[in-house]
């Protein structure tokens, strides 16, 4: 394929995967004002947010292991739809009921996308020439999560919360039309296709018992109770029996021989803390502008936009490098050493930081995502038989989502921590008519909105979340280091020329003249052996050996 006929296939995956993230982080801002019109409570907001997260992160190897069994383009196009239609139905949401539940189908069409929209990428272009288009994939992932709540806010006070959730419907039906008409792949081999239907229920069901467990511990209950010790219990018995089955079935959702191979298993440890980078900046990055600085929403989206041209700019100009040199690894270390600094630089923030310092902090950490984020995809996939390319392309995608799952469950435990233990101290010096006052206003635990504080509880808050959220990225730091570790150790496997497709077609081929060979050797051997029993009445045995052998060679010619 043509540059131009790769960027005309790649046009419909691009939009599908810009509309599925920006659907999961635009209505991040307008959330509060959603749960109050339709007369939600605390544990609604919670499971609107907890309701997408479960179904994306579950549901993404159960994707890549069917992309492996069935048509891709019909997989695809499938999970545009079912996101398309629950985007549609929560705009129109009466109740709680009705946004959570399709939530719930918004996560489940946005986790095939996620994962199909790499897999089918590798279809079509070879590991030497992906770098590039790659950038194009993590240049859309970074506009989509820090542009939507911007977006979001912009949306929500202009024209009402409801159209957050129809604004990316035009652009996913373009995205329906672009495949149909674009994107060509042949058809998949047919045989007979066996479901691991068992292994899909009880990873399912570990890794969301899992999850719900680092949602809600610290909030509802104590990390170190009987609740948690009965949810990590189960998730645990659930995910070991997950593992006898996945190891006996024919099909296993994720095959555990996989973490045989070094490059997947490396991977999949750096994926895990790159998820809690790009996850935690989102999460944590936004409330450092309202809470200690005082932004509004839409104010907030644009003081983040150094994050996400970190993460554009590196993510498309080292994939350009990679598929102009064929070099890989020297670009993935400076990823993971810009980690370490923009983490550690953002470890000092503080409620009066200087604003450029934030922004080159931001900076730092979003270029070392950009330059880490795709390429720990693109080196899987060089390494992967093709056979098993969905599966491993997914579960590098699954570990990214776990991993900013629990990353930012475990950080936001960490920042109320360390929040209201500066706010108790900072309270201790005020005034005891402000102190009363303090405790009032700050009484219940719920997150204060700084424009409505007092002067004097206004410094307070805004420092105590500055100090904060600067302790949150300090604590990211070990998991910054463990990732430019696994890096470092990838073995340096030169980039592929060839596509997924054509290597599927040459194993293939391969499989057909093996057979082949060894049939026409097993032929010669029995046509040379036979006269060595039936010598000719005549005597010539020797001459019937020597036929026989000609005879074998010039069948064996025939048929190469």
């Amino acid at each position: 394929m043509t540059h131009r006929e790769v960027l005309t296939a790649l046009s419909g995956l691009l939009l599908g995967m810009f509309v599925s993230m920006l659907a999961s982080t635009v209505v991040g801002t307008s959330l509060p004002l959603i749960i109050s019109d339709l007369e939600g409570d605390q544990s609604a907001f919670t499971w609107v947010v907890t309701a997408t997260l479960l179904a994306t992160t579950v549901s993404t190897p159960i994707w890549g292991k069917l992309a492996d069994l069935f048509n891709r383009k019909l997989l695809l196009q499938l999970a545009l739809v079912i996101f398309v239609v629950a985007s549609a139905v929560a705009g129109f949401s009466q109740d709680t009921g009705t946004l959570i539940t399709m939530r719930v189908f918004q996560g489940l069409g946005a986790g095939g996308l996620a994962a199909l929209s790499q897999i089918v990428m590798a279809d079509i272009i070879s590991p030497r020439e992906r770098g590039k288009y790659a950038g194009l994939f993590g240049a859309v992932m970074a506009v989509a999560t820090v542009g939507g709540p911007l977006l979001g806010g912009v949306i929500t006070d202009g024209l009402g919360w409801r159209w957050n959730f129809f604004v990316g419907l035009p652009i996913a039906v373009v995205a329906l039309v672009l495949l149909q008409r674009t994107l060509h792949l042949p058809r998949h081999p047919k045989g007979r296709v066996s479901i691991d239907y068992a292994g899909i229920v009880l990873i399912s069901a570990g890794v969301s018992l899992l999850l719900l467990w680092v949602t809600f511990a610290g909030t509802d209950f104590d990390w170190i109770s009987a609740p948690s010790l009965v949810m990590v219990g189960s998730a645990a018995l659930l995910l070991v029996i997950a593992i006898v089955v996945e190891l006996n079935v024919k099909e296993p959702v994720i095959p555990l021989g996989l973490f045989k191979n070094r490059t997947f298993t490396l991977s999949v440890v750096a994926s895990i803390s790159v998820g809690v980078a790009m996850f935690g900046t989102a999460v944590f990055l936004s409330q450092y502008m309202q809470l200690a600085r005082g932004a509004t929403p839409t104010e907030s989206g644009l003081l983040t936009i150094p994050m996400m041209a970190g993460v554009l700019i590196a993510s498309t100009v080292v994939g350009a490098l990679v598929s102009r040199r064929g070099k890989w690894k020297g670009y993935m270390v400076a990823g993971g050493v810009l980690m370490i600094v923009g983490s550690l630089l953002l470890g000092q923030l503080h409620y009066d930081t200087a604003f450029w310092f934030v922004g080159v902090a931001m900076f730092v950490l979003g270029a070392g995502v950009g330059m880490l984020m795709q390429n720990l995809v693109l080196v899987v996939q060089n390494t992967t038989e093709v056979k098993n390319l969905g599966v491993a392309t997914s579960a590098v995608t699954f570990f990214r989502s776990l991993g900013g799952t629990i990353g930012v469950a475990v950080m936001g435990s960490i920042l109320g921590t360390v929040v209201a233990e500066h706010l108790e101290t900072g309270i201790l010096g005020l005034e005891p008519e402000q102190q009363l006052e303090a405790a009032k206003t700050l009484a219940g635990g719920a997150i204060p909105q700084i424009s409505q504080l007092p002067d004097f509880l206004r410094v307070v808050v805004e420092s105590a979340y500055g100090t904060g959220i600067g302790s949150v990225f300090l604590a990211a730091v070990p998991l910054a280091i463990v990732t430019l570790i696994a890096v470092a150790f990838l073995p340096n496997v030169g980039l592929g020329t060839q596509t997924a497709i054509q290597r599927a077609k040459a194993d293939r081929t391969a499989e057909v003249e093996d057979a082949e060979d060894a049939a026409i050797d097993a032929g010669a051997a029995s046509v040379a052996l036979a006269p060595v029993g039936l010598a000719h009445p005549d005597g010539h045995a020797g001459e019937a050996v020597t036929i026989g052998a000609s005879r074998g060679a010039d069948s064996r010619e025939a048929e190469r």
